[in-house]
């Protein structure tokens, strides 16, 4: 299953446990259709580059039992990250050596988030806790309504968090004090996660499970626009799932998101209006680059589209139902992470595959980092490894 889904009415949890059982094909006896569903074959390659490893470290017990994607964030030449048994970890991110850990009494189901010298994570209890950036000292929580699954928003002023319930409370990023809290609709089914919310310049963008993105005055939650990249479709509640899941891409005045079973889509950042639409379905963050947006596609393709217009460029096909990562771009090329563990590294001008790493068995779901010429993978058992291409 590429990702759980929610439940948000009790009455409906026996449905919910069949419909899961039958999407995951959970069956004891697999007929040839079945099979068909099983995740492809990897195809034999010519090989044109390696990834050469610089670094490994590691960052706790990484994502644990629960299906936590737990992202690193970079600033200011630090990597952060976070391990479901409560790790906090910061490394130089040319070394890998360590600047802090801060080991938490606390389970760690989102995050992290960065911003105004605090990182911020979320827990399966409501619990929001910020860290000093520089020192990994505990500066203050405080609580939402239910459990964090994706990663906080800062600034020097407030901090943002979209709680699993789709309920949006800003607190003062100096006391953890409450500044405003708004009120989302949510579908009866979404997928288990969020979005991490975004920052740019005073403003607090948060991508909803209903297939929209809400912007707010930071400082004192006045909506400024709600912009639709997707509209639910079908009669069933899983047909109508169009829950964005990855971090919005901002480029220039354009911020770009993709959704689940949807649309990837465009709108403008100063009002929310819609700017081009394509069909795709993803569950995973957008990345940019040659003039391409790269989509992660939910059944395993990997697909560039025009970053003008959305016209598809090409599409590698040959990862179907493998669970990927979001993709990540690094020197020439862009990337993939699979469910066992694999790098992908595909041509940014055509997509064919050219280089592949098996970096941990456990699998690859946290979006891997492309800085440069060099790619950060955070595997699912908490290793942090920093890769270089070499020419083969």
């Amino acid at each position: 299953m590429i990702n759980a889904f929610v439940n948000r009415h009790p009455v409906r949890a026996v449905a919910l446990a069949l419909c899961t059982l039958l999407l995951q094909g959970c069956s004891l006896f697999q007929s040839d259709d079945e099979k068909a569903l099983e995740p492809a074959e990897l195809i034999d390659f010519s090989e044109e580059m390696e990834l050469r490893k610089v670094w490994g470290t590691s960052i706790g017990d990484g994502q644990g039992d629960d299906y936590n994607r737990l992202n690193i964030v970079v600033s200011g030449g630090r990597i952060y990250g976070a391990a479901a048994d409560g790790t906090v970890r910061v490394v130089n991110m040319e070394t890998g050596k360590e600047v802090w850990e801060t080991e938490l009494d606390d389970e760690i189901s989102g995050g992290v988030g960065y911003g105004g010298d605090l990182v911020i994570v979320g827990t399966p209890d409501g619990d929001v806790i910020a860290l000093d950036a520089n020192s990994g000292s505990e500066v203050w929580r405080s609580k939402v309504a239910s459990e964090v699954l994706s990663a906080p928003g800062a600034d020097f002023d407030v901090v943002v968090v979209y709680a699993l319930n789709g309920q949006i409370t800003a607190f003062d990023s100096s006391t953890g004090e409450l500044r405003w809290r708004q009120e989302t609709n949510m579908p009866l089914l979404t997928l288990r996660g969020g979005a991490p919310v975004l920052m740019e310049n005073g403003n607090a963008y948060v991508a909803l499970a209903n297939g929209r993105i809400l912007a707010f005055k930071a400082s004192n939650g006045t909506i400024l626009w709600d912009g639709k990249i997707a509209q639910p479709q079908g009669q069933s509640d899983i047909e109508r799932v169009v829950d964005i899941e990855g971090k919005p891409l901002v480029i220039g005045q354009t911020m770009y998101a993709v959704t689940y079973q949807g649309k990837l889509g465009a709108v403008s950042m100063g009002n929310g209006r819609s700017l081009w639409s394509r069909d795709a379905s993803s569950y995973m963050s957008v990345a940019e680059g040659f003039g391409n947006l790269y989509v992660a596609e939910s059944q395993g393709a990997v697909s560039a589209f025009e970053i003008n217009g959305g016209a598809l460029r090409w599409q590698n096909d040959q990862f179907a139902r493998r669970q990927l990562s979001a993709p990540a771009v690094f020197s020439n090329y862009v990337a993939v992470g699979d469910f066992e563990g694999y790098v992908h590294v595909l041509s940014q001008v055509d997509g064919h595959v050219v280089g592949r790493e098996r970096v941990d068995s456990a699998g690859l779901r946290a979006d891997m980092l492309g800085i440069g010429d060099r790619l950060y993978v955070y595997d699912n058992d908490g290793g942090l490894t920093c890769y270089e291409p070499r020419i083969r």
